[in-house]
């Protein structure tokens, strides 16, 4: 769907492009660099199914370093590298989802998320979080009665895209406490980890890393793309039981072979140097949420309430009689408006009428002023 409305600004230069996932921020120099280096280098080969020793080292390292105090050591022997978040989420399930399984996922969630379980031939039950003034909760009672002993696997992405939704760390002790009564793997999506806007010991969104066994049945993938601001270079990975890392190197050889080694080498810079990139990132993103939710909250009839997370704004525009299907209105904010939004009905399964009106505005800006020249476009749009 998401595709469809850039598909309505195809060729025009005037439109104000808010609906895609990631920043407009190019990759630093010093990680492009790395690349050129490996490329000039000769590094043009196949590479281990499961990522570079020393990127699996790095990444291992780095992941232990932002778990909380008494969270189990996380070594590389957990660790698999992928192309890209995407490949990390199809892999995870590909190898945990045959056809028949019964999978539930929390949404709303980007749609990958559901329709990968699908494509793996799974019955899917969907347990969504609820609006209260415009912020997401999530009901725990509702959750941990869909989870059965025959549900084979939870996903599960927080923060979260598009509502910025975040579990807590209580939250999440009863999740994992739950699953391992019912036998229940866990798929959590934390690509969004890194881009939290609430004051943290470790400066990152709690993680099911920080309360887990190595051996529980829980598998996370985490993706360079948003964090390193490194969406094009397709770089990826995956923690999960030592036990189960051999078998995804096999699924990684069926679906890729393995990441491109000068990606790798641009990704190993990155965790070098992840503190020249990532906190000047989220602080940057957390000025642009701060910039557009109180200009959204001020135009009368939108309903919006601070993410912790992400980058983006999930709001409703609350006229259900004119705004129900988001679809069809984010299309015509291309057209008519010049604004380019990700219509809410791509991050549902069978959205109810409650979940119509939701659109998602990417707030990943340079300029924070285009957040601003923004909303005067929805503005006048709206006939305000």
């Amino acid at each position: 769907m998401i595709r469809q409305v850039a598909n309505a600004g195809m060729g025009r230069t005037d439109i104000l492009k808010f609906w895609f996932g990631e920043s407009d921020e190019t990759t630093p120099a010093f990680i492009r660099d790395a690349a050129i280096a490996s490329l000039q280098q000769g590094e043009t080969f196949y590479a281990h199914n499961l990522g570079l020793p020393e990127l699996r080292e790095a990444i291992a390292g780095y992941s232990t370093r932002l778990r909380c105090p008494g969270a189990a050591p996380i070594g590389a022997s957990r660790i698999a590298v992928t192309s890209g978040g995407v490949n990390a989420l199809m892999l995870a399930v590909q190898a945990l989802v045959d056809a028949g399984d019964e999978v539930v996922a929390v949404t709303p969630v980007w749609p990958n998320l559901t329709a990968q379980p699908l494509i793996m031939g799974a019955r899917l039950r969907c347990v969504s979080l609820k609006p209260v003034v415009g912020q997401w909760q999530l009901d725990m009672a509702e959750l941990l009665s869909a989870i059965t002993p025959k549900t084979k696997l939870l996903i599960v992405n927080a923060p979260n895209n598009p509502t910025g939704w975040t579990l807590s760390r209580a939250e999440q002790a009863v999740i994992l406490a739950h699953c391992r009564a019912t036998g229940t793997w866990i798929l959590a999506d934390e690509v969004y980890e890194r881009l939290y806007f609430e004051p943290t010991p470790s400066g990152c969104a709690p993680s099911f890393l920080d309360i887990a066994a190595p051996d529980d049945r829980l598998v996370v993938a985490h993706s360079f793309s948003k964090s390193f601001l490194m969406t094009g270079w397709r770089l990826g990975w995956l923690v999960m039981p030592a036990s189960v890392t051999p078998h995804m190197g096999k699924l990684v050889e069926f679906n890729t072979s393995c990441a491109p080694v000068f990606i790798q080498r641009a990704g190993l810079v990155a965790l070098q140097r992840t503190d020249d990139v990532t906190p000047q990132l989220v602080a940057h993103l957390k000025t642009c949420r701060d910039t557009l939710v109180p200009l959204l909250q001020a135009v009368p009839g939108v309903e919006v309430a601070p993410a912790k997370g992400g980058m983006y704004a999930f709001f409703r525009l609350a006229d259900q009689k004119r705004f129900g299907d988001s679809l069809e209105t984010a299309k015509r904010l291309v057209v008519e408006a010049g604004l380019g939004l990700a219509p809410g009905n791509a991050f549902m399964v069978n959205p109810g009428p409650d979940a119509q009106g939701w659109l998602r505005w990417c707030f990943a800006s340079r300029d924070v002023a285009r957040l601003g020249q923004g909303v005067d476009r929805l503005r006048h749009w709206l006939g305000l």
